[in-house]
């Protein structure tokens, strides 16, 4: 079967960088479930709470270095 043009399109590198940001963020809600389920002491709440600040600094991060704009 012969194509009717090029089969080789160019993506912005924006793309691939906005799917791994998304990708990251959303295992951080992957994480988020089980811990919610097995909160029954202090320390699980502080590690949580950890994690969670140390990906809203990556957020920030790279929406100060605009990664996040087009």
């Amino acid at each position: 079967m012969h194509s009717f043009g090029d089969a080789r399109h160019t993506f912005s590198v924006q793309f691939y960088l906005i799917a791994i940001l998304f990708i990251i963020f959303d295992l951080e809600i992957i994480f988020l479930f089980p811990w919610a389920l097995t909160l029954n002491s202090y320390s699980v709440f502080y590690h949580m709470i950890l994690f969670l600040f140390l990906l809203t600094i990556g957020f920030y991060y790279e929406w100060g270095r605009g990664a996040l704009e087009w």
